[in-house]
């Protein structure tokens, strides 16, 4: 054993745990596909090349991620007992004191070690219960293997053995996790890749300049391309953090044409020579144990039947992959494709395979997952199969040779979801376009329609043309089917969409005007008379900044204004006289940009202003800056009250007493605290975590409870490591309001110059360079470990508020600008985020309403993605300046998580939008909902010119500009707080930079509209 090995523990007993947890729930339930067993023996034999990856060699992989020869596995209902050699056993002594008991037994070369723990094992087998569970099919062999059957015939022999692989394939190996599903992706990807970019361009190759070449020869060619690590680092498809050394065959590589086929998995390429016509190549990759398999159909210079029969097979293969989602029978599947073939094409029953696929994982093939016509197994959501839709043996009947035949077949690993498939191997075309080679020098058949010519010529002109004479069509398209398997999807998606919202506002009637209804605050300067300042009794104005408060002397009497009533104060000389002019709020008179002042009484009689006057003409100078700076402090303290408004108080953090928390050194806090900037460390304690700063003992903590998502994100091509916490209300960290907090560690450290060491002369700059970069990937992989390791720790402390640790999907991820700048936006399993740079992006999917792709045009180089959350009084989320070449992979991943999406070409007015949605939610969906947008997306025609219901008119836009009675520079909006502008300059004052400024916008906005007016009228 390499003394590298190292077992993760967390794993092994999260997937233990889920094992034992699956038996006993079939023993409380009766179901029966444990059998009723009490224990459980797993014999693995020494290692068989031959006899690879049977249940006893998944189940070491499933457990342990490794293979360990001659070791025997005892599963009681409340332990795992291990029987194996003592240098095996050290790298299995970590595992004991876990959530599941774990007893190693040592043996040794010595026959009575060996006895003695075949001895224990048996009698634990025997106490456990009359039934014990094997492997029947399984064939162990070797020294141990044999000592064992030859105890267990003699001991157990009255005992009643069941089959436990059904079992062990519906509680272990059937759904999958997410790193499992990462590696069949990867795995599945490299097929594509090696099928896509090498195969067919060597296959098309060797055909146009006619070269014989046999398949077993072709074959070991792909064979050989597996070892080139250059290669599969270059596939655009697979991750960056692929590595090219972990994959290995799982099957083939097969290569078959010239009549003589074979479409099981056990086939071998034979010495035959490769022949135009029909070529069938296939083949598995395992990537870290886990396996995909894609098989593809290739057609040269075809007869009319031979494309009839391949469009035939593309039509049962659609129908098989839009029935695979969670809940359908494994048989359904069968019965489907051979429903369709007895209705449409009896004649090719005899030549349909006899099932489907099977399930796949660390398994290539799971007997006891296959789609055949008997099987009554449910498809659960994050299973993985192949599909395989094939003809064997069929008739030629265009060919001169009568006695000829060919087969055909198309297979894909596939990943069920909740509601459809997802192809991992789409890559690689199986279209008729993709798969279809013609000589170019030959007539072409007759019976291509102009607009197929077209197509073909543009495909040739584009990247297909090869040396001499042989024309393919490759997938530089969209695949159509998978495109109108979409299509459909998001018509199911958008249909359910407007059910919810019509059940969702029945029977309510919105706010009225799209906005929430502010309420009117009380104020009150003064309880009691005797509160008023001494001062007052002058009967002069004065400010008193304690009460927030002006008083005014009026008719003999001081009588005080609020500040909240008071809209602003001006002073104004005419003569030897000076004037001050407060302007008080009264309704119907525009504040600002919106009339959104509350009135408790708006029918009252209102006092609009108030001018007095004096000749002390810098007394009232004073007063009138006093009165702003009153106003302007109001209005700031309200802005904060608004902002925390949301911020609640969080309970206690209890910390842990017993022993000492878990902790993670060396992290720094983002948003930092106040202060220097220095690492600090977290802890996990009863009902939360606490990070602790090494400056003034300061803290910072977050509770499990307030926890809506937790995230873990690699250094894999980045500069820092991260956990991110988002929260569900948000807290302080110092004077900042926040619902994001990240722990994170640097990546990289302080590359030091050995120029001048003494190992400078032996050893040269290649050598050092590589050394380091070797260095650095291992601290990289170390500190993801740690992290990780970390992230699951806080994952399993927090589980009973349902904390779970998510990683971002890079390989599937996108550039984009949801703020200020250009980052890589990355899909989690429930959310979309970016987490690399402040401000920080997550949106989580199950609050998404609708997904809308704008100005998606064909000669823009970008397209912009909002996101309209199913909360419509919060604003849509912006994702804009997305390049164009990941619309197909944006597309891809909103449909694969239920979100439907529309497309148009144009931004929309998203506040004028929701607005409308807001007022009156249940009429919104009852006259169409969403389909506005899906109607804009479909016809050029709802782009003409007349005005959307959702865009503002040029009345609007007018009224949007034009200034109330008694405008002034002071605006009670978000951003009048921070501005240092003087609000005392008169209203008759000429127009200032921002109305110039709007106006500047409006006409921008006018001549935009006509310039896109006139485009359309010439189109």
């Amino acid at each position: 054993m390499a003394e590298d090995i190292v077992i993760d523990k967390t794993l092994f007993f999260d997937r233990l745990s889920t094992f034992y947890n699956a038996w006993k729930a079939d023993k409380r339930s009766g179901a029966g596909v444990f059998g009723g067993v009490g224990s459980i023996v797993i014999l693995m034999g020494k290692t068989d090349e031959a006899n690879a990856f049977q249940k006893a060699n998944a189940m070491h992989f499933w457990l342990l991620g490794y293979e360990f020869p001659a070791t025997l596995f005892v599963f009681t209902v409340d332990t795992m007992y291990i029987v194996t050699t003592a240098k095996k056993a050290k790298h299995l002594e970590p595992l004991k004191g876990g959530k599941v008991p774990v007893e190693i037994l040592v043996t040794s070369k010595d026959p009575a070690d060996k006895a003695k723990a075949f001895s224990k094992c048996i009698e634990i087998i025997k106490v456990a219960g009359k039934k014990v569970g094997t492997l029947p099919k399984d064939n162990a062999q070797g020294p141990f293997a044999d000592e064992w059957k030859r105890a267990f015939a003699d001991e157990l022999k009255d005992m009643e053995e069941v089959d436990i692989s059904p079992a062990l394939s519906a509680a272990a190996f059937s759904i999958k996790g997410q790193e499992e599903l990462v590696s069949m992706r990867n795995a599945a990807r490299a097929c594509s890749g090696l099928m896509s970019e090498y195969f067919v361009d060597d296959m098309s190759q060797l055909l146009d300049e006619g070269k014989k070449i046999t398949h077993k020869a072709l074959a070991a060619r792909i064979d050989a391309k597996i070892d080139d690590s250059k290669f599969f680092n270059k596939l655009a498809k697979l991750p960056p953090g692929f590595d090219p050394q972990q994959i290995d065959w799982a099957y083939g590589p097969v290569v078959q044409s010239g009549g003589n086929y074979d479409l099981r998995l056990t086939a071998t390429a034979n010495s035959d020579e490769l022949h135009p016509g029909i070529i069938i190549a296939g083949f598995g990759i395992r990537y870290k144990t886990y396996s995909a398999i894609i098989a593809r159909t290739y057609l040269v210079d075809p007869t009319k039947a031979q494309e009839t029969n391949y469009g035939f097979l593309l039509n049962v293969y659609d129908a098989v992959i839009k029935d695979i989602r969670d809940g359908v029978a494994a048989k359904d599947l069968y019965n489907k494709a051979i429903g369709m073939v007895r209705a449409k094409r009896p004649d090719l029953e005899n030549h349909f395979v006899k099932n489907v696929g099977a399930g796949i994982g660390i398994e290539l093939r799971d007997s006891n997952m296959i789609l055949n016509g008997k099987n009554a197994r449910t498809l659960k959501s994050g299973m993985t199969l192949y599909i395989s839709i094939g003809l064997t043996d069929v008739r030629d009947s265009d060919s001169k040779d009568k006695k000829s035949v060919y087969s055909m077949v198309i297979t894909d690993t596939v990943r069920v979801g909740e509601t459809g498939a997802h192809v991992f191997t789409k890559d690689a075309g199986i279209d008729m376009d993709s798969v279809s080679f013609y000589f170019g020098d030959e007539e072409e058949p007759q019976k291509a329609t102009k607009e197929k010519t077209d197509v073909r010529s543009s495909a040739i002109a584009s990247k297909n043309i090869t040396k001499t004479k042989l024309r393919a069509e490759r997938p530089t398209q969209i695949n159509e089917g998978a495109e109108a398997r979409r299509r459909e999807h998001q018509k199911e998606l958008a249909a359910k969409k407007m059910k919810e919202g019509l059940e969702r506002f029945a029977g309510t009637t919105g706010d009225g005007n799209g906005e929430a209804q502010k309420k009117f605050k009380r104020f009150e300067s003064y309880k009691r008379d005797n509160q008023l300042p001494s001062s007052v009794k002058d009967l002069t104005v004065y400010v008193d900044h304690k009460a927030s408060t002006v008083i005014v002397p009026i008719m003999g009497r001081p009588v005080p204004f609020h500040i909240n009533s008071i809209k602003n104060a001006s002073k104004s000389d005419e003569g030897e006289y000076a004037y001050l002019r407060i302007n008080f709020l009264s309704p119907g008179q525009g504040v600002g940009r919106k009339d959104d002042q509350p009135f408790e009484d708006p029918s009252a009689n209102f006092v609009r202003n108030l001018t007095l006057r004096s000749k002390d003409n810098d007394r009232f100078a004073r007063i009138a800056q006093d009165i702003t700076e009153l106003r302007k402090n109001a209005l700031r303290k309200e802005q904060e009250r608004k902002e925390m408004e949301d911020v609640v108080e969080q309970d206690k953090l209890v910390e842990i007493r017993n022993r000492r928390p878990v902790k993670l050194p060396d992290v720094y806090l983002r948003p930092p605290l106040d202060g220097k900037r220095v690492p600090g460390e977290v802890e996990i304690h009863q009902n939360g975590l606490r990070y602790q700063s090494p400056l003034r003992n300061e803290h910072v903590d977050v509770l499990f409870s307030n926890v809506k998502h937790l995230f873990f994100q690699p250094c894999a091509h980045e500069l820092i490591v991260i956990i991110h916490v988002h929260l569900k209300t948000p807290i302080l960290i110092g004077k900042r309001k926040t619902k994001d907090v990240q722990f994170i560690r640097e990546a990289t450290e302080m590359q030091f110059d050995e120029t001048g060491n003494r190992r400078r002369k032996h050893r040269y700059g290649d050598e050092e360079e590589f050394e380091a970069e070797q260095e650095e990937r291992r601290r990289r992989a170390a500190l993801d470990r740690e992290f990780k390791a970390f992230a699951e720790k806080i994952s399993d402390a927090g589980k009973d508020e349902g904390v779970d640790v998510d990683i971002p999907f890079r390989e599937i991820g996108f550039s984009g600008v949801p703020n200020r700048s250009n980052v890589l936006i990355q899909p989690t399993t429930d959310a979309i985020v970016q987490l690399t740079e402040p401000p920080f992006l997550v949106v989580t999917l199950n609050e998404i309403e609708v997904a809308h792709l704008e100005r998606v045009q064909f000669g823009l180089k970008n397209f912009d993605l909002v996101f309209v959350l199913k909360d419509f009084n919060r604003p849509p989320i912006h994702i804009n300046t997305i390049p164009v070449e990941s619309l197909e992979g944006v597309k891809d991943w909103l449909d694969s998580v239920d979100i439907p999406f529309t497309e148009g070409p144009l931004n929309l007015n998203w506040g004028t939008i929701m607005k409308t949605v807001a007022a009156d939610p249940y009429g919104f969906f009852a006259e169409g909902g969403w389909s506005f947008l899906a109607a804009e997306s479909d016809s050029e025609d709802s782009e003409s010119e007349e005005e959307s219901a959702f865009e503002l008119s040029e009345s609007e836009l007018n009224a949007t500009d034009e200034s109330s009675e008694d405008d002034s520079d002071f605006d009670d909006d978000a951003s009048a707080e921070a501005t240092d502008e003087d609000l005392s300059v008169d209203e008759e004052s000429g127009e200032d930079w921002d109305e110039l400024e709007k106006q500047a916008k409006k006409k921008d906005r006018e001549s935009g509209l006509d310039d896109e007016r006139n485009k359309k009228r010439k189109r």
